[in-house]
């Protein structure tokens, strides 16, 4: 019996061996990248351009070829018509194709149908998810090395893959690459992406991708630091039929600089800065963000009344905002220089002693120290009586401010109505 089973040991390895070595040669010829390039360049060239027998192709391919190992071939030859070298060019010694993107024609119509092919191809193999998104990283740091018409084709596809969602926006990063941007390639690059981009959805859908991946506000570093403006940007998009572009650029900015202004105004308080210093500063901030005198003056409303350690006493807190107000209200009365204005901080008012309980009785009284303050005037103070108020508390604060208002309406009868009907 041990002699038997000796006998047979040898013949293990020598079997397994020769198994292995069928593997190794078919692995060989299987894995090979030129060989890969030239079995998926023949099929597009026997698909010709019908892009939906194209789609047949490569999802039938995928069982045969090896996708995973092979992505970046794959889509360099489906972009470029042949695998690219560094820098973006295609040897002129390789086998290459006319069915691609960079052989197509230039137009939205035509990139449409070339994405319903990478869309296609992904969702049958999604494990090509990533691959496809490193490719697409690389051809835009290629993308000196296209021609014009190629950026262009490449441009309207990413936006459509964009619209779609099979690219992710943080795929334009590679766009901020210093000699792109330096040489103009980036902004222009950027124009027909987010053209068909927006075309396929619309600015907000465009704004929400971009704030998921933190590139809301980064847009401007597609021009060099000297350009970097807002109204350098407005000017490039606009003129290049991009108005909602940069009109959102611009927003994101105002956005930015209201948060900027409301935090430095706090810490101003907070040191107890004179008036006439955070007046000036405020001014210089609408000026250079150019904000409104109405988003300033609800920054600043907001601001005071975040200053304060509220009584939670409904019965004191009114005595105490009354005090801090009259305190503050030089300060409001210097951007309330308009009917608009003043509505709008009467609708901040109504919202905040809506939202904190126990300012509901207070708003009558915060309301008539802003009048005899001369923070606001009687014709918006009407105004909002009569149709610019909130739902919010209507009906509590309309009836808080009912004699109020009849006095305004009858002012001519005196100020001593006036100490009477706010007692």
């Amino acid at each position: 019996r041990v002699s038997f089973m000796n006998n047979q040991k040898p013949q293990k390895p020598t079997l397994s061996g020769q198994r292995f070595k069928t593997r190794k040669r078919d692995e060989k010829e299987r894995f090979d990248p030129t060989q890969f390039q030239d079995c998926i360049i023949q099929g597009l060239t026997e698909t010709g351009t019908d892009l939906e027998a194209v789609a047949k192709f490569l999802d039938a391919s995928g069982a045969k070829l090896d996708y995973r190992r092979y992505a970046e071939t794959l889509f360099d030859i489906l972009v470029a018509g042949g695998m690219l070298a560094p820098g973006g060019t295609l040897a002129d010694d390789m086998t290459r194709t006319n069915v691609c993107v960079f052989a197509a024609q230039e137009d939205l119509e035509t990139m449409q149908a070339f994405a319903q092919v990478f869309n296609k191809l992904i969702r049958r193999y999604k494990y090509l998810e990533k691959g496809f998104e490193d490719e697409v990283k690389k051809l835009l740091l290629f993308l000196k090395g296209f021609s014009e018409s190629e950026r262009n084709k490449l441009a309207m596809l990413t936006g459509i893959l964009l619209a779609n969602g099979t690219l992710n926006a943080s795929i334009l990063n590679s766009l901020y690459n210093e000699n792109l941007v330096k040489e103009g390639v980036s902004a222009a690059f950027a124009v027909k992406l987010f053209k068909s981009w927006i075309n396929e959805k619309d600015i907000n859908a465009v704004a929400v991708s971009l704030r998921k991946v933190n590139m809301d506000n980064r847009l401007m570093e597609l021009f060099p630091a000297n350009k970097q403006s807002v109204e350098h940007f407005s000017k490039y998009f606009t003129e290049a039929g991009l108005k909602e572009l940069s009109e959102y650029v611009r927003n994101q900015q105002t956005i930015g600089a209201r948060k900027e202004l409301q935090k430095e105004l706090q810490e101003q308080m907070s040191r107890g800065d004179p008036f006439k210093d955070i007046i000036l500063y405020v001014k210089e901030e609408m000026k250079k963000n150019n904000i409104s005198e109405q988003t300033v003056v609800a920054i600043i409303w907001s601001s005071v009344m975040s200053t304060v350690e509220w009584n939670k006493k409904e019965e004191l807190v009114a005595e105490q905002a009354i005090k801090h107000l009259k305190q503050y209200s030089p300060l409001l009365a210097a951007f309330t220089t308009q009917g608009q204005s003043e509505l709008t901080l009467l609708l901040k008012i109504q919202e905040y002693c809506y939202d904190n309980i126990h300012f509901m009785k207070a708003f009558q009284k915060i309301v008539v120290l802003f009048y005899k303050a001369e923070v606001l005037s009687e014709e918006p103070i009407l105004k909002w009586y009569k149709d610019a108020h909130l739902a919010k508390g209507k009906s509590v604060f309309l009836e808080q401010m009912k004699k109020f208002v009849e006095w305004l309406k009858n002012a001519e009868e005196g100020n001593q109505q006036l100490s009477s009907c706010v007692k």
